[in-house]
Order: C-alpha cells, then sequence, then structure tokens
C-alpha cells in the first residue's frame, strides 16, 4: 500500500477517536517516512508506507496526543521537544508571550514559574536578545526536557533551569527580582471533564489544582510581589472562567491585574503588577 492509500486508511480510523483525523495521519506519515508534511504532500503519496506507520496510527487511535508520538509541538514558530513529562504548548498560550512583549519590550531578566518544556520563556527569549531567564519546576524530567529545548534552539546561554516547588518555605530565596515573570500553573479542576488524550496522558501535577482549580493561585500569586523588580509585571495563565477569582487573589496582595484574551475571546492572562 502507497502512502496516499494508507493515510486515507488511517484517518478513516483516527475518525473515530480525533476531530483532525486527516491531518493527524498525514502528520503520523510524514514521521514515518522522515519528511515533512508538506513535502509528504507534494512528492511522497506515491511511495510504500512504511511498516511502522501502523503501530503509530494505534497509539494515536489510543488517545496518545500526535505530539507525544512525533515528540515536537511548534509554538511561537520554534519547535520544542515534548515528552510526557510536559504539557504539550498550546497556541493559546502564544497570546502570554505577546503581552508580556508589548509590556516590557526591554526587559532584561525574566522568570518562568513552572516552565514545563521551557515553551514560553525561550519563545519570549527568542524575541528579547538582551534578557536572560530562569525557569522552575518542581519535576526534574521536565526541567531536563526545557535544558534540551534551550540547547536546542540556540538559548542556553541565556536560559537557566532551576528545580523549584512554590509550595516549598523558602524555594524563592536568592533568586532576586525579575522585569518579567511568567506562569502557567496548574489550573483545571480536579473533577472537570478533560478529553482521554489529555486527562490520560499529560502529567496530572501540571494540570490540576483542587476543586475549584484555584490552590496554585492561592499560593503563587501572593508572592509575585516579593518577586518583581520595580515596574516589573507578571503573566499568569488562567482557565476561561477565573478571571475574577486570580484577580481577587491578586488584589488581596496588593496587585492590580488586566484581563487579555485569546483569539477565540476567552479569558486566558492576567497581567498583574504592583500597585
Amino acid at each position: 500500500m502507497n502512502a496516499g492509500a494508507a493515510i486515507r486508511a488511517a484517518a478513516e480510523c483516527l475518525a473515530q477517536t480525533s476531530d483532525t483525523a486527516r491531518l493527524d495521519a498525514e502528520l503520523l506519515m510524514a514521521h514515518a517516512l522522515g519528511v515533512s508534511r508538506g513535502d509528504l504532500l507534494l512528492r511522497h503519496m506515491a511511495d510504500p508506507a512504511p511498516d511502522m506507520f501502523a503501530a503509530l496510527v494505534e497509539r494515536r487511535a489510543a488517545h496518545e496526543p500526535v505530539a507525544y508520538i512525533l515528540g515536537e509541538q511548534e509554538f511561537f514558530g520554534l519547535p520544542f521537544r515534548v515528552t510526557p513529562d510536559v504539557l504539550i504548548p498550546r497556541g493559546d498560550s502564544e497570546v502570554l508571550v505577546e503581552a508580556a512583549m508589548a509590556a516590557r519590550p526591554g526587559a532584561s531578566t525574566v522568570l518562568d514559574c513552572g516552565t514545563g518544556s521551557g515553551a514560553l520563556l525561550l519563545a519570549l527569549l527568542a524575541q528579547l536578545p538582551q534578557a536572560r531567564g530562569l525557569g522552575i519546576d518542581r519535576s526534574s524530567a521536565a526541567l531536563a526536557v526545557a535544558a534540551d529545548n534551550a540547547a536546542r534552539l540556540g538559548l542556553a546561554d541565556r536560559a537557566t533551569m532551576r528545580l523549584a516547588d512554590w509550595d516549598a518555605p523558602g524555594w524563592a530565596d536568592g533568586l532576586g527580582r525579575f522585569d518579567l515573570i511568567l506562569a502557567n500553573p496548574p489550573y483545571v479542576e480536579d473533577a472537570a471533564e478533560l478529553a482521554p488524550s489529555v486527562r490520560a496522558h499529560e502529567p496530572a501535577g501540571a494540570l490540576f489544582a483542587g476543586a475549584e482549580g484555584l490552590d496554585a493561585y492561592r499560593v503563587l500569586v501572593p508572592q509575585l510581589p516579593g518577586l518583581l523588580a520595580p515596574g516589573g509585571v507578571a503573566m499568569v495563565e488562567i482557565g476561561h472562567a477565573q478571571a475574577g477569582a486570580v484577580a481577587a487573589i491578586g488584589a488581596a496582595a496588593g496587585l492590580a491585574s488586566r484581563l487579555h484574551r485569546d483569539l477565540a475571546g476567552r479569558a486566558r492572562v492576567l497581567e498583574m503588577w504592583t500597585n
């Protein structure tokens, strides 16, 4: 069977579990052939389908995310290595990077709380060549992925990754203060309905934050004023219904806030600064 026919058959199979079945099949075939999706569609549809393609389709049919199968996800135009130790970067989070660039284009110091794959921090550093950044995470496995991404993107000289847990007393001792703080903490309610590809495959510790999805904000946000440099701002990603609650947590800690929405018009990021 050639690649084109195998893709058609795979798309029919994947339609039961994926809303992007044809795209998934094309990406998996391109990966199996070792070519880009564009090259596949232009030059390789008549090639024999590799034996490994069927196994890749089986993994996707079992709800494993395509990004984990491929080991890579694009974010802000950059390729990031991803593993099941880190959340898959989503395009909706790009508004956080854009808002940070607009708020402090001259920033020289950046802190990323819960860096995961390093996507937010590294995308921002790629746009701000004068800046240096620190990514912290409580997962050593995630930090290994982030450090690898920094090296792959040529940013290792400006990006440091450090094991730290904002739930632990003294975690921020000696870190200093930052012009920009980025944070995409866990914010999903424990009982939330999630797609099987998310609940069964992405790291629970980076997703869930108590009955209301606010536990991480209650701990992290009150600590932000002590980490912000004069004139600094924090960009905190939120769930679509959490703007009011997180803004209130910030206000109680002396932080003013401004809401940024994603391309779909949903509440996505709170920009926070000290009053």
